[in-house]
């Protein structure tokens, strides 16, 4: 076996992959660096419908009710709660009690065994015909809009006059538009824990803030260059006239794990625009935990592989550009290249650990007569895609951090990233084992803080 050439070989084709993705980086960098705030719309010229999917979230669902109720004074809550065994439901019936002012803006839709508990989009799909029934055949369609909100979701009070505006909900041609995503307890340590579980625990927060307002955000405002925006589970808004568009008797939502991502797969190809915006924002809550993490980042990387059933809706749409067609296809390539890179990337340090561990003066000869230079634009490559995003968060939304500290974000932002090769295999595994089921992700409150930092 020729190991130079083997080795070469390996570390040409990572150095490629790496450099395609450092391209991709900063092609979506431009966008997002240079975008600047848009007018807000009148919201009153549109009716809102609040969507809030809830299994065992009692915890949480109060609060949520309350907020919304209390900030968007003329929009309807619909709660869809998907048979909880908690006291979910009684909650929000005493919301909408006498003692509450018997408020008919808030509506329980109720789902039982055998039915229930199927997954995100069957649950939004029944709220979606309790809505139909409800406005009547006669309805306008065309100015109803629905809002997803996880149960512990807390939409910007400017969310819906930012929607409104003339270039997204304002364009009668704009179907779906999807807000920015912040971390509500970014900077807030998970309680009752010290040392090295509270400093981890912060770090897994920021990440996650780090990761959907910038990298998340850049990708996204790049997408509105190729016409392929995609939705998002919280704070995903939907014109009622595109649901029905989709519908065809199944229900807008279909089975994916990834049930946002499909739903903008179906408009898109429909014809429908889709639109962008960081000048609102939806808080939810980030996870502390790395099992819980891993858990709910497994069944995002499987519902990508299961939309892939959707690449030949995708390669034949006339309603995609060919650039759009392939930025979607890229996405949906995304696990599997991760799968790929973990066999390709370590190959060229097996083979360099083999032939020292066999013949160590040659090696370091030929390590040290340039081929140092090699590992060094190799290792560059490999991190600086990553590491480039703590200096941009730093400039995009949290400039009261020192820049120190946002190249440590980078690096740790790397470290983060590599995560997402452990879910492929998971979400890989969970395919070939036919296990396509979907789990709740639990809430911080819902567990004691004792748990929530074994879970480290």
């Amino acid at each position: 076996m020729n190991l130079p050439l083997l080795l070469g070989f390996t570390q040409a084709l990572a150095l490629t992959m790496s450099v395609a993705f450092m391209t991709y980086v900063c092609l979506i960098v431009v966008p997002y660096l240079r975008y600047r705030r848009a007018d807000p719309g009148d919201p009153h010229r549109l009716e809102w419908h609040f969507f809030v999917p809830c299994r065992d979230e009692q915890a949480v669902i109060g609060d949520t009710v309350r907020y919304l109720r209390g900030t968007f004074a003329h929009a309807h809550v619909w709660v869809i709660d998907d048979d909880s065994t908690d006291n979910t439901v009684g909650v929000v019936r005493d919301l909408q009690g006498p003692r509450h002012g018997g408020d008919r803006l808030l509506h329980l839709v109720c789902r039982k065994l055998p039915n229930a508990r199927t997954g995100k989009g069957a649950a939004l799909n029944s709220a979606y015909r309790a809505l139909k029934n409800w406005m009547g055949k006669h309805a306008d369609t065309d100015r109803a809009v629905i809002v997803v909100v996880d149960a512990d979701g807390r939409p910007a009070a400017n969310c819906l006059s930012v929607c409104a505006a003339d270039h997204l909900f304002g364009d009668p041609a704009v179907g779906a538009v999807q807000v920015d995503v912040r971390m509500s307890n970014r900077g807030t340590p998970p309680p009752d824990t010290g040392g090295w579980r509270r400093r981890f625990g912060l770090a897994m927060v920021r990440m996650q803030d780090l990761e959907f307002r910038s990298a998340i955000a850049a990708i996204q405002l790049s997408r509105g260059k190729t016409g392929t925006i995609a939705m998002g589970g919280n704070g995903q808004f939907t014109r009622l006239s595109a649901l029905d568009s989709i519908a065809h008797g199944l229900g807008p939502w279909r089975g994916a794990l990834l049930e946002d991502f499909e739903l903008g797969v179906h408009l898109l190809t429909a014809g429908w625009k889709t639109g962008f915006t960081v000048d609102t924002h939806v808080d939810q809550e980030a996870l502390y935990s790395l099992r819980r993490f891993l858990a709910q980042r497994t069944r995002w990387g499987q519902g990508t592989m299961q939309c892939g059933r959707y690449i030949r809706r995708i390669f034949d749409s006339q309603h995609l550009s060919t650039l759009g067609a392939a930025e979607m296809l890229y996405y949906l390539a995304q696990p599997w290249m991760q799968l790929l890179g973990t066999l390709i990337y370590p190959i060229p340090f097996l083979l360099l650990g083999y032939r020292a561990a066999t013949d160590f003066s040659s090696v370091w000869t030929w390590f040290t007569d340039g081929a140092w230079l090699l590992f060094t634009v190799y290792g560059a490559f490999g991190l600086l895609p990553f590491v480039i995003w703590g200096p941009i968060y730093r400039r995009r939304c949290e400039p009261g951090k020192g820049f120190l500290r946002s190249v440590g974000y980078g690096l740790a932002y790397a470290l983060y990233i590599y995560t997402f090769y452990i879910t492929s295999w998971r979400a890989a595994l969970r395919m070939a084992q036919g296990r396509n089921g979907w789990t709740k992700t639990r809430r911080n409150k819902e567990l004691p803080s004792r748990v929530v930092a074994l879970d480290h």
